[in-house]
């Protein structure tokens, strides 16, 4: 997996979460062992946005599901997921993918022995921009930027794209995330 780079230097305390090439999921779920959760918060067949069209190769025209959560920690929520799965992989034993509801994505992936994953973009996003507006939504304060990344996933071949944007309270799953990297 190659990472590329699309905006300014990335601040060294969001580094280790944006390049991080393990499951967020696993890494959540073990900095907050008890207060973990995924929430639903919107999940349906529209066109995807244009840029994310072209990062799957699919024509903006076709409708794709949709999924869009938060991941809380500790009852706060700490990124915002965004999941555009395209028609043609919701077919077979990817069937399963449209039906997740509150369950994690990343937990399916990364048990999946067909999972690959194609290079992390990784961006800052300001006020203005389609995503900031969605992933920020549940916060009382709205911060000046936050940090995002993208990744086409492939099972058995058949692409998705998991956008995953860092809210404010992942600084309080830093900590944690650290001890659990160097085995503390």
């Amino acid at each position: 997996m190659r990472s590329r780079l699309f905006a300014e230097a990335v601040p060294v305390d969001m580094a280790d979460w944006l390049f991080d090439r393990g499951s967020l999921t696993r890494r959540l779920q073990t900095a907050c062992p008890t207060g973990f959760r995924v929430e639903l918060v919107a999940q349906g067949w529209q066109r995807p946005m244009l840029n994310e069209a072209m990062r799957l190769a699919v024509s903006p025209d076709r409708l794709a599901l949709v999924r869009q959560v938060y991941l809380f920690c500790h009852a706060r929520p700490v990124v915002y997921a965004r999941t555009v799965i395209p028609v043609s992989t919701l077919s077979g034993a990817e069937r399963h993918l449209a039906c997740l509801g509150n369950r994690p994505l990343g937990a399916v992936l990364f048990a999946a022995p067909n999972m690959s994953r194609d290079e992390v973009e990784v961006a800052c996003i300001r006020p203005g921009q389609r995503i900031f507006t969605r992933a920020t939504r549940v916060l009382d304060a709205k911060p000046a930027s936050i940090w995002g990344r993208r990744s086409v996933f492939y099972l058995s071949a058949k692409p998705l794209l998991v956008s995953e944007v860092f809210l404010p309270g992942i600084a309080d799953c830093r900590a944690a995330g650290r001890e659990v990297e160097s085995g503390l």
